[in-house]
């Protein structure tokens, strides 16, 4: 089969490789719409999860189902399903204690262009076919599905891990594809007075539409004085960092007040540590809290995820601004991320 893979770190490109075994509890799909991620530009370019070799990238599908395991008993060949990004072993000591996304170990559920290849092929495999597609509903578009696998389920967890309650003031920092999933969280979720933190115009529309009450835009000066002011000095309850680099959890604690949460789902591709002044910390006595995590994945999280959308509740087909047809485009979505032009939030290439 062909495949968009990482080469090595720094370089891309199509290869051949062997078509995917089906193996008992295992499904075969070939895809259907795939959309290229910013975790594919940490992974190639900035060596995220470390030096890979002929890998296939990609996370984020939605596929038909061609070949499933003698021992699959829900999935059907011919289903059009979510392919999560996530995919845990559901049999697993992690997931009975409740952390599937570390099945196998720490991000082990994380397999798709980390531990195994991904979803930028002719042929994609998934692990424990009954436990992690999520049939399709009628009604949801094929791309619309795409969105869900990650951007969505990812962006509503960081909503989840600052544990926002009702008429919480909620600051989200980067409004990527997963930051406006977040805001969407946080409104779900009851946030009050509710902060965006970016800067491109097509994301800003996006967020308020989501939810976004207050926009703030780090272009027009330090985000922790201008939060600050717009709070009075009281600063926010929650936290949600979808973006930004290391220096953005400094800035977070800046704003959060004493017994605040920080809800982290921003992939740290490169350096080395998180420094927290010990003021903003409240000499350790603050009350603060900070907790990063895995979404995570599976079947019934896809399918909460499609239950959102048939009420209502989330339109993460706002997000795509760019199309494309045909497999060999994958390549092209892919530059797009890595270029994040002014008018990009998510483009997705259907096959």
């Amino acid at each position: 089969m062909k495949g968009y893979a990482m080469l090595r770190i720094g370089e891309a490109g199509w290869i051949e490789k062997a078509e995917p075994v089906c193996g008992p509890l295992d499904a075969v799909c070939r895809p259907v719409a795939l959309a290229p991620c910013s975790s594919d530009i940490h992974t190639v370019y900035e060596g995220g999860v470390g030096e890979r070799h002929d890998m296939v990238l990609g996370h984020e599908a939605v596929g038909e189902v061609v070949e499933v395991g003698t021992s699959v008993r829900d999935i059907k060949v011919g289903d059009r399903v979510i392919i999560p990004a996530i995919t845990p072993d559901w049999s697993s000591i992690a997931a009975q204690d409740g952390y599937p996304m570390h099945s196998g170990g720490a991000l082990g559920g994380w397999k798709f262009s980390n531990t195994k290849d991904g979803v930028f092929a002719e042929f994609i495999h998934v692990n424990d076919a009954d436990a992690n597609l999520a049939v399709l509903p009628e009604g949801i578009p094929a791309e619309t599905g795409a969105m869900l696998s990650d951007m969505a389920t990812t962006g509503l967890h960081g909503a989840e891990l600052a544990q926002i309650r009702p008429g919480d003031t909620t600051v989200v920092i980067g409004i990527g594809p997963v930051g406006l999933m977040s805001v969407a969280g946080a409104a779900i979720l009851g946030a009050g007075r509710l902060f965006a933190v970016g800067s491109r115009p097509t994301c800003i529309e996006v967020a308020k539409q989501f939810g976004a009450t207050d926009i703030v835009n780090y272009r027009e000066g330090d985000i922790v004085e201008q939060i600050m002011e717009a709070t009075g000095g009281r600063g926010v309850d929650r936290v949600v960092v979808a973006g930004g680099d290391l220096g953005t959890f400094q800035q977070a604690f800046d704003v959060l007040k004493p017994g605040g949460r920080i809800g982290n789902v921003n992939y740290l591709g490169e350096g080395d540590a998180l420094r927290i002044s010990r003021e903003s910390f409240l000499v350790g006595m603050g009350h603060k809290h900070l907790v990063g995590g895995l979404t995570p994945g599976g079947r019934r999280r896809m399918e909460r995820m499609t239950e959102l959308v048939l009420a209502g509740r989330i339109h993460p087909e706002k997000m795509i601004t760019h199309r494309f047809t045909g497999l060999e485009h994958v390549e092209d979505g892919v530059e797009l991320m890595r270029q994040k032009p002014r008018d990009l939030i998510k483009p997705v290439i259907t096959v």
